[in-house]
């Protein structure tokens, strides 16, 4: 009944193949009404909840297809491959993307560990943390509903958004995706700091050492503990982190030079084939072939 509501919300306000801004810091309404392959993207921290159609995101080759029995919670910087594969006019795809306020999600963080009880994280505990599939529980499902339910209230908007999005943070902290977003939102992971250090400086050539020793390990340590994390060693991560973030600029009509420049290539020609052997085709060719709605990955 709940996700019918938030489905009618949706479906008021949002024309096909647009991701509508709500008035809500961080909250956009998505209605695709066509298929779209997988492409890279470059997911900042961030939950998306499906209440009619099928989403898929790609991590490191395996695949997380959700609907609106789970929703999909990626609490780091994430380099992915993301579509609507099965989007159709007969059956559009519908949903909500929330950008997680990474202040609001560490203070919560913070005060559900000094709770402690079931919150309580086992220390230095580096299981994988990249992306989540969580059941759509009643708290998540009722602050989501009370949320968006604020945008015809401009009275009730201006005063309450900020505790409604603190309520739904709260439901995601508590729900499946809990435990893994709680310790990557944690102060004292060295992991979760370590790509936001990738993201931050992405315009330039920044190496795994320089990482390793700003979140404070060896290398050797730090390559570890990444891969426990993410699946993916540093420099493959932090590489697709680039790629990514290229063919991004790329599909929004930027030239070659610029992409690679964007994201700290001093050389274009690198850049090329290493973007081709990521893509199979080279910068040109994929952005010459791409059709994709803005924003609909």
């Amino acid at each position: 009944m709940i996700r019918q509501q938030i489905k009618e919300i949706i479906e008021s306000r949002v024309s096909q193949n647009s991701l509508e801004e709500t008035g809500l810091t961080g909250v956009q309404l998505i209605h695709v009404t066509q298929p779209i392959s997988c492409a890279p993207a470059v997911y900042e921290p961030t939950v998306v909840a499906i209440v009619r159609g099928v989403k898929e995101a790609i991590f490191d080759g395996r695949s997380y297809v959700y609907d609106s029995s789970r929703y999909l919670c990626c609490p780091m910087s994430m380099p992915v491959e993301a579509g609507t594969p099965q989007a159709s006019p007969e059956h559009p795809l519908l949903g909500v993307k929330i950008d997680l306020d990474t202040k609001i999600m560490s203070s919560l963080a913070r005060e559900m560990d000094i709770a402690g009880g079931v919150f309580r994280r086992t220390r230095g505990d580096y299981s994988k943390t990249g992306l989540i599939l969580a059941r759509w529980d009643d708290a998540f499902s009722e602050a989501l509903l009370r949320l968006l339910k604020l945008m015809d209230r401009p009275t009730d908007l201006a005063i309450l958004k900020e505790a409604r999005l603190r309520e739904l943070y709260y439901a995601i902290l508590k729900g499946d995706a809990g435990e893994s977003a709680r310790r990557a939102f944690s102060g004292g992971n060295e992991i979760a700091r370590a790509i936001e250090l990738m993201s931050q400086n992405i315009d330039r050539a920044v190496t795994i050492e320089e990482i390793a020793q700003q979140v404070g390990m060896s290398r050797a340590v730090f390559h570890r503990k990444f891969k426990q994390a993410t699946t993916m060693s540093p420099i493959q991560f932090m590489k697709s982190m680039k790629l990514n973030n290229a063919a991004m600029k790329l599909a929004g009509g930027m030239n070659v030079n610029e992409a690679a420049m964007g994201v700290g290539y001093v050389s274009s020609s690198q850049f090329s084939r290493e973007f081709k052997r990521m893509y199979g085709q080279s910068p040109r060719q994929w952005s010459q072939s791409l059709q994709l709605p803005p924003g609909m990955i």
